[in-house]
């Protein structure tokens, strides 16, 4: 294509060192024109990732290899590029979105450092001038109070904003070619709409390209011009977005189309008891200044948050980031301090030391969102899952042994892989692994933090049912915390609206998203509809 801002031609890609180099892209030729967005879609380890670094050579050096093809950007072949012409490339032409901030943003600096860094390096800008174009870019992300938060180091901020800031990071520069890399994976459906809506914007005012990397087909249909699907290293259909979603041709390209979650909550008694329930739960986080550190204000991140969670139910926590979910969960399992009543079994949890805390502990079990951080990387999968075995049961090795094989075959995974490690192990795969460590001790509750937003769609509706299989076998009782809707109207009974801290909605999660009455709720299921 003559017109083309970036063309892929015939890329093969392979890792490993002398003869035993493994192949996993193979012959991938796509192109991009000036101003269009082409989506890459498909699941983990199908090598969109690997083909998108390819572009700037950004895979591993001595490792990766680039078997076959040319990648040209306006002309220039970049795999043929010395690393001091990619320089001029990376970030100022060619702009990247990474899927994980935490690993790219450096823990060490102010996010405003990096920002002015980076118009520093690419545009010679002072630094004064750039701190205000740094501070007016977090806004445009729609960062709250910009010029405050140009000040916090990258573990200060949630997740969504830590992603907002690499967001505003790789446009800074106004690039020709932006790669989004899942980029709005970790953002709640108001703040991904924004994101998504500026990009769009921000294509039509600088005429810029995007290769956008997705697993979630909802923003492929309201974002992409064109479409790619990967599988297994290939790509195996590409079309105009309308024409793909309408009448897809490879059966995979159908499997992906059709694997939104679906189905409604597992059937339960409303005359069970109440297993958890709050009353008034306050969360405020003291800010400290001065000489003597006395506190000035607080954060308040959840304030008077009431809800009753009947045995065998499920109750969905749903709301943007920094709204106070997962520090509600958090105080649930005394992990933060927090001051109201907080009761599982109509025992009062508040003000019980360590040691009287301990035999809820088992009762009460957790899935975080990212379970690769979550796994300890140099146990393996028996260790993690037998670790808790170990501190709340007597059992002896063998017993231990049995219980991990017999959890492990209950979440679909092979007990002959329970001594590898988690690095060994898909996304989805490790979700499973996460699900086991929490379920090996018959807990009763259940605090699921985000456990598919990471995992693709497919892998997603996996995970989802199986959650909803376990929950029916054992009287499962969780407290979900998403914001997924389709997700939460598929698992959870009952649902809670919060923002800013506070509680805004609440009800039956089919009567709420079919007549939501909050104008912030009505926002958000509009949005999930897409």
């Amino acid at each position: 294509m003559n017109d083309a801002l970036l063309t892929i031609d015939e890329l093969s890609v392979g890792f490993g060192r002398a003869q035993s180099v493994e192949t996993v892209t193979y012959n991938v030729s796509l192109s991009i024109k000036k101003g269009e967005t082409l989506a890459l879609v498909g699941e983990s380890g199908s090598g969109k990732s690997v083909t998108a670094n390819a572009i700037l050579k950004l895979l591993p050096k001595g490792s990766a290899h680039y078997q076959t093809g040319q990648i040209r950007f306006d002309g220039v072949d970049t795999l043929k590029c010395s690393e001091r012409e990619l320089r001029g490339i990376r970030g100022g032409r060619i702009g990247m979105i990474f899927q994980e901030p935490m690993v790219s943003l450096n823990p060490l600096h102010k996010v405003g450092k990096q920002l002015v860094e980076t118009l520093a390096v690419h545009r010679g800008m002072r630094e004064n001038k750039a701190r205000t174009l740094a501070i007016e870019w977090l806004g445009k992300v729609g960062i709250r109070q910009p010029e405050h938060k140009i000040d916090a180091y990258p573990h200060e901020l949630s997740g969504g904003e830590r992603q907002r800031v690499m967001i505003a990071m790789a446009l800074i520069n106004e690039p020709e070619l932006l790669i989004a890399d899942e980029p709005t994976t970790a953002l709640d459906v108001s703040v991904q709409a924004q994101i998504l809506d500026l990009l769009k914007e921000l294509q039509q005012e600088l005429g810029m390209a995007m290769l956008f990397i997705t697993h979630d087909l909802s923003i492929v249909r309201r974002i992409a011009d064109r479409v790619a699907v990967m599988q297994h290293g290939h790509l195996i259909e590409t079309n105009e977005c309308h024409a793909l979603f309408n009448n897809p041709q490879h059966p995979y390209t159908r499997k992906l189309i059709d694997s939104d979650p679906k189905g409604l909550p597992v059937a339960v008694s409303e005359e069970e008891p109440v297993l958890v329930s709050t009353q008034g739960l306050k969360v405020w986080f003291p800010i400290k200044g001065g000489l003597l550190k006395r506190t000035k204000d607080h954060v308040k991140a959840v304030t008077d948050m009431s809800f009753a969670l009947k045995k065998g139910h499920s109750i969905g926590l749903v709301g943007e980031s920094g709204s106070g979910k997962s520090t509600t969960g958090m105080a649930i399992l005394q992990l933060v301090q927090s001051q109201g009543s907080i009761q599982f079994n109509h025992q009062e949890l508040q003000g019980l030391e360590r040691k009287a805390m301990l035999p809820y502990r088992s009762k009460m079990q957790v899935v975080f969102q990212d379970p690769f951080s979550a796994l300890n990387p140099r146990m393996s999968v028996a260790q993690v899952i037998g670790e808790g075995l170990r501190v709340h049961t007597d059992l002896d090795e063998e017993g231990i042994d049995q219980t991990i094989c017999a959890v492990m075959r209950e979440v679909d995974l092979d007990p002959e892989t329970r001594f590898r490690f988690p690095n060994e192990f898909s996304g989805g795969q490790r979700q499973r692994i996460a699900i086991a460590r929490a379920l090996v001790l018959k807990p009763q509750f259940i605090l699921l933090d985000e456990p598919t937003s990471s995992l693709d769609r497919t892998v997603q509706a996996q995970v989802l049912e199986l959650l909803k299989s376990l929950q029916e076998k054992h009287g499962l009782t969780y407290l979900f915390i998403s914001h997924d809707l389709n997700v939460v109207r598929s698992l959870c009974h009952y649902t809670i609206v919060m923002r800013q801290g506070e509680i805004v909605e609440q009800g039956d999660t089919q009567q709420l998203f079919a007549q939501p009455q909050n104008p912030y709720t009505q926002e958000l299921v509009r949005l999930s509809s897409f």
